[in-house]
């Protein structure tokens, strides 16, 4: 008995002083910090001529010009999408992204890329270290030995192991410094659909492309990434453009290095919802919105302004984040605004509609790490086209999805409700 007692008071000790570890963690990674409160008076509408600059210059967005020249749904016709970009290309493919498994879709992409790269056209990849780890090192090797460059971005470092935190969330493929291809897609076969994810259809996901001097843009962004992974930049002038008269006006926002109190995405998308007269409409996978997201939108509605969410149902890739999600559904259902889980597949697009006259797509997604941890990249326009295509997304969506009403929400399982509460306490820091 003494030596069970002894025992018994080892484990205590450990676990108090693992507590207390954890703890001090979280206090110093700043999980207890404040956050930015935006607030705005006299907010543009998005039809004034004044909006784009004022959300531009709010979200640290940079303004440019452009057009949208091809737009894509759903695994197959993305991924033919961007081997028929890659076979084009005749001086250069940059492409980054951060979600890659084996299989099917990652080995056609390594062959349309390491052909490319045999005839001589210059192949640079930025790849997030995190989201490309089930990959083996010979599949990199590969394509380095057919003349592609590979770059990881943020490999580990014990030098700076919270760094690690922050991943590189886009996904973009250029090609030419003529066009460029912007999405939520990842290389995976996931896309397809998954058994395990209970999935029944391909992946609710979509891929667009635009030409014109936003691609000069663009292709800075690449290259700010590439040089962080220790490459050399190109800064010549078959890679950037001017802009030419009378183009769309487009605003790319890159969230680069998000923190608590400069966070570009969160200010992009806070500030729409505030500029709303009509309408909001809110697709995202991984919907976390903080406190003050919150409040933007229940004021919206409380406007008047019809707010929508379009978000992941049953099937999906993180069961955490789609309980700590319904976690935040009540404030919201209680405020009039409407909630659709997506049901036959997993849910991947996103996308902000306001009002059918303003929208803003790419990588990032409604949560936490968006926000303050990843580097995203997303496009903003009114370019009638656009709009168009992201109103036909919205549609689509909703027909394939439950609306969720307070009694569905008042009556989930009190395991979930348990789960969704702790994943909510650390969301922030995952």
């Amino acid at each position: 008995m003494e030596l069970v007692a002894t025992a018994l008071g080892w484990l205590g000790a450990i676990a108090l002083i693992a507590g207390f570890l954890f703890i001090v963690v979280f206090y110093f990674r700043g999980a207890f910090r404040d956050y930015i409160d935006y607030r705005a008076i006299n907010v543009p509408s998005p039809d004034e001529h004044r909006f784009a600059v004022a959300l531009g210059s709010l979200s640290n967005s940079l303004g440019t010009t452009g057009d949208v020249i091809g737009f894509w749904f759903e695994a197959n016709e993305i991924q033919s999408a961007r081997l028929e970009a890659i076979q084009s290309a005749k001086r250069c493919i940059h492409f980054e992204t951060f979600f890659m498994t084996p299989g099917r879709r990652a080995n056609d992409f390594a062959a349309a890329v390491a052909e490319r790269a045999a005839a001589g056209v210059e192949v640079q990849l930025v790849v997030d270290h995190y989201g490309t780890k089930k990959l083996p090192a010979k599949y990199w090797k590969r394509l380095e030995a057919a003349g592609v460059e590979v770059r990881f971005f943020k490999s580990f470092s014990w030098k700076a192991p919270f760094d690690y935190a922050g991943r590189t969330h886009r996904k973009l493929l250029l090609i030419d410094g003529k066009v460029a291809l912007i999405g939520g897609a990842g290389i995976s076969d996931f896309w397809d659909g998954q058994k395990k994810f209970g999935d029944t259809a391909p992946w609710f996901d979509f891929e667009f492309c635009l030409e014109g001097a936003v691609v000069s843009v663009l292709e800075g962004m690449f290259m700010q990434h590439w040089a962080a992974a220790r490459g050399t930049v190109d800064l010549g002038a078959e890679n950037f453009h001017p802009d030419p008269p009378g183009a769309t006006m487009i605003l790319v926002t890159p969230g680069d290095a998000p923190s608590n109190l400069s966070s570009s995405i969160r200010a992009l998308f806070t500030t729409a919802i505030f500029a709303a007269k009509e309408k909001v409409w809110i697709a995202s996978p991984y919907f976390l919105p903080d406190h003050q997201s919150r409040q933007a939108l229940i004021a919206a509605k409380k406007r008047g302004i019809d707010v929508r969410i379009l978000t992941c149902g049953p099937h999906n890739d993180k069961k955490l984040v789609y309980y700590a999600s319904g976690e935040l559904y009540g404030g919201l259902l209680r405020a009039g605004i409407k909630i659709y889980e997506h049901q036959p597949s997993m849910l991947h697009g996103k996308c902000l509609l306001v009002d059918d006259k303003w929208v803003s797509t790419g990588s990032a997604n409604f949560d936490p790490r968006s926000f303050f941890h990843n580097d995203e990249l997303n496009i903003s326009t009114a370019e009638p086209q656009m709009v168009q295509h992201i109103k036909g997304i919205f549609h689509t969506g909703i027909e394939r999805s439950q609306l969720i009403s307070m009694t569905d929400w008042r009556t989930r399982p009190l395991w979930k409700r348990i789960i969704g509460r702790l994943v909510l306490f650390l969301q922030s820091q995952l």
